[in-house]
């Protein structure tokens, strides 16, 4: 087993620092890796193409240059890109308004559709935007996918009974159903249980066999393959497509042509919104598995670089004809299962898919239609996440609620409509949460130099002292809320000569909050209550130092609370003793 590499910190170094890294110890891990990824992704390309509603062969195209754009620009060492199945649904709803799926003009809507987008993400790259990854959170992607993985689901189950579409009632199915609809289901349900049995049991038996474990679970990843061979086979022999069975069609010989046709700038213009939406959510799905998959062998990944690698795989596979792509879980998982090292696993996948697009791709014209329909439904079923929904719903309920607003906003309203409904979600609970801010009277704890709240701990305090400690941002949303929990303090409090605020957990003050903080305190003021501040964070500090309200309204700014309890006491009971002073 080779060596995991030690490479240094992705973005340290110029581009390609793998390269310049690379040891001959790890050449044997990416070879092999490359060889099985890449046999494993040819149904899946062919099916996702399928779901895009693009010729199966689109698929392999944009299985090639992707792979080499990312190896040259991306920061995982193990993540595989290529078509996943949420870029393929998203091609197909986004662009199907524009053009009739099947014709030319929506393949080339397709290609311009990964062109626009590498160029977003390259440019995004360049400029060092990887930070919005962090604007759709982990509900939102979660249900994003859910819904979509459910969109996805309803669309493939009329193939596996060999129907064009939804039938509109019971009896239409009965009077339409013939020969080839049963032949079709009868394929259709072999494929799905044998692939249901290979991602569930055959690597157990294969292990029981004497097999070793990895060796197991590889040979099980490849088992879709041997659905599309046997479908091939079974089909050309039984010439099951005269029969009316489904089949991809002739699939052209040879590497695709790198072609470059001007989109006109009419097109740009529509695809310009599902470009931002395809990119942003490749993006945040590719992240998260670089991410996650860098945690297996502790290295760590550069966002930035990953919009570079994404934006040269989606040029790439616009140059060879294919359509939006991004980095894939399962891809990606068997990449690393396999033994990759670096990259250059991804250029060994690509060299094997373009090999077999040479030699074997007119084979796969007898390939049945269902079979790649039950490829996608075992693919994307396990994307609806229903334990992430569980546990939200329990952590917290308004980002349960956001995960299933989104899923159902992409399920009811489109694509498009549900992010946008998530992201707003995502910000309406943002703000509901700030809203409601904790603002605790803190007393301290006998014999200690700790606070605490005195409605949580036994603490002690003074008789003429108020410390009050907001646990939030101050801003136009939480205003009142912060002013009623001082005036609430107060009225609990009315011995209170001294009011100390503790801004700790405060990391910015907006206009409007200081607006309310200065009126608060002329307010204090005309009650002869004075207003002091402890543990201000330097960054507020640049901002407030320069204000009225800390240069000629606050009385005194501690460095800690320990300090500000032990002069304010001293101070407020001393005025209550000599109230004439």
């Amino acid at each position: 087993m080779s060596e995991s590499p030690r490479l240094q910190p992705p973005g340290s170094n110029a581009l390609f620092g793998w390269m310049r890294q690379y040891r001959r110890a790890w050449l044997a891990g990416d070879l092999t890796a490359g060889l099985v990824v890449g046999i494993m992704i040819i149904p899946q390309s062919m099916a996702y193409a399928m779901l895009a509603g693009l010729p199966v062969q689109i698929g392999l195209y944009a299985s090639l240059l992707p792979l080499l754009g990312y190896a040259l620009f991306g920061s995982s060492m193990t993540m595989s890109v290529g078509p996943v199945a949420v870029t393929g649904l998203m091609t197909a709803t986004l662009l199907s308004p524009l053009a009739a799926v099947g014709s030319a003009d929506y393949l080339q809507l397709a290609i311009w559709l990964a062109l626009l987008s590498g160029v977003m993400l390259f440019a995004f790259g360049l400029l060092r935007l990887g930070f919005l990854a962090n604007f759709l959170s982990h509900p939102v992607i979660n249900g994003f996918i859910s819904g979509a993985a459910i969109l996805i689901v309803l669309s493939q189950l009329p193939k596996l009974f060999g129907l064009a579409g939804w039938p509109d009632n019971p009896g239409s199915l009965v009077a339409q159903w013939q020969r080839s609809n049963t032949l079709v289901l009868v394929m259709g349900g072999l494929a799905l249980g044998w692939l249901l049995y290979a991602r569930h049991g055959l690597s157990a038996h294969l292990q029981r066999l004497g097999l070793a474990t990895g060796l197991a679970a590889l040979l099980a990843k490849l088992a879709p393959l041997l659905v599309v061979v046997l479908g091939v086979l079974v089909t050309w022999r039984a010439d099951l497509a005269a029969q009316g069975v489904p089949v991809v069609g002739a699939i052209p010989a040879g590497l695709p042509a790198l072609v470059w046709q001007t989109p006109d700038v009419s097109s740009l213009r529509s695809l310009l919104l599902p470009a931002v939406l395809i990119s942003l959510v490749s993006f945040v799905e590719s992240v998260s598995i670089a991410q996650s998959l860098a945690r297996r062998k502790r290295q760590s990944i550069d966002p930035d670089r990953e919009l570079l690698g994404l934006g040269a795989a989606n040029l790439g596979s616009a140059l060879s004809g294919g359509f939006a792509v991004c980095g894939g879980f399962s891809r990606s998982s068997v990449n690393i299962e396999a033994g990759a090292n670096t990259p250059l696993a991804g250029v060994f996948s690509a060299a094997v898919i373009g090999l077999i697009l040479v030699s074997l791709a007119p084979l796969l014209a007898w390939l049945p239609q269902v079979v790649l329909a039950a490829v996608i439904l075992v693919a994307v079923v396990p994307l609806i996440d229903l334990a992430s929904l569980r546990r939200a719903w329990r952590y917290d309920r308004a980002e349960g609620l956001t995960l299933l607003g989104t899923a159902l906003g992409v399920l009811l309203l489109g694509i498009e409509a549900g992010i946008v409904l998530g992201v707003c979600c995502s910000i309406v609970a943002q703000l509901w949460r700030g809203s409601r801010p904790h603002v605790a009277v803190v007393g301290r704890v006998p014999d200690t130099h700790y606070f605490r709240n005195t409605k949580r701990h036994l603490v002690e305090i003074e008789p003429h002292l108020l410390a009050l400690r907001i646990d939030e941002n101050i801003f136009f949303a939480n205003t009142k809320a912060v002013e009623q929990a001082i005036f609430q303090a107060l009225a609990e409090y009315p011995d209170t000569r001294e009011v100390l605020l503790i801004l700790s957990a405060v990391n910015h003050i907006d206009s409007t909050g200081l607006d309310m903080l200065s009126e608060l305190t002329e307010g204090l003021k005309e009650r002869d209550i004075g207003l002091h501040l402890a543990e201000v964070k330097g960054p507020v500090m640049d901002q407030l130092q320069h204000t009225d309200w800390i240069g000629r309204q606050i009385g005194r700014v501690f460095p800690s609370t320990d300090i500000a309890f032990n002069t304010l006491s001293k101070v407020a009971n001393r005025a209550q003793a000599h109230p004439g002073e």
